[in-house]
């Protein structure tokens, strides 16, 4: 393990064989929430940041199919919580860009993405606070890191798919 992508896919697997799933994808909460104490700490983090990012997935689906942003919002602020937490895979930086776009009034939630260890976050803002968000956010993070960041503003769509020949 030289990496420390490779040491959290070893701590899920070995998650995985403790619950005699195939992967974490088949762990309910209640299951995990009965069994995690007879876990070491560091694997009970690592497979209740897993087992939890899943069930959180499955509830923004039909938060969205509903519409209702503000749940979408939560579940993404629990996200980045249990990724910070129990993944351990944010950084100061990220943390505080996630905090000051949650401070905006036009944010109903933000989340690091990516690999981890530093890189983006993205946050669910209303269309007509956009441009606000994105000035206002990148100011106070350069006031409070040195940092100039990049900020995008983009849109939801539909991905890429095949067109009928």
């Amino acid at each position: 393990m030289d990496s420390a992508y490779n040491e959290r896919r070893a701590q899920c697997e070995a998650a995985a064989r403790f619950f005699g799933v195939p992967a974490l994808r088949d762990v309910t909460v209640a299951e995990f929430e009965r069994r995690a104490p007879e876990l070491d700490a560091i694997t009970r983090n690592r497979a209740r940041h897993v087992v939890t990012e899943n069930a959180r997935v499955l509830a923004a689906a039909a938060a969205l199919g509903k519409g209702d942003v503000r749940e979408v919002g939560h579940l993404m602020d629990q996200s980045h919580a249990s990724l910070r937490d129990d993944f351990e895979v944010s950084r100061k930086e990220l943390d505080t860009m996630v905090s000051l776009a949650r401070s905006h009034d036009g944010c109903h939630g933000a989340r690091m993405t990516g690999a981890g260890f530093g890189g983006c976050a993205v946050a669910l803002v209303d269309a007509a606070a956009a441009t606000d968000f994105a000035e206002t956010t990148a100011r106070r993070y350069e006031a409070a890191t040195g940092k100039h960041p990049a900020v995008y503003v983009c849109s939801a769509s539909e991905g890429a798919s095949l067109e009928p020949v």
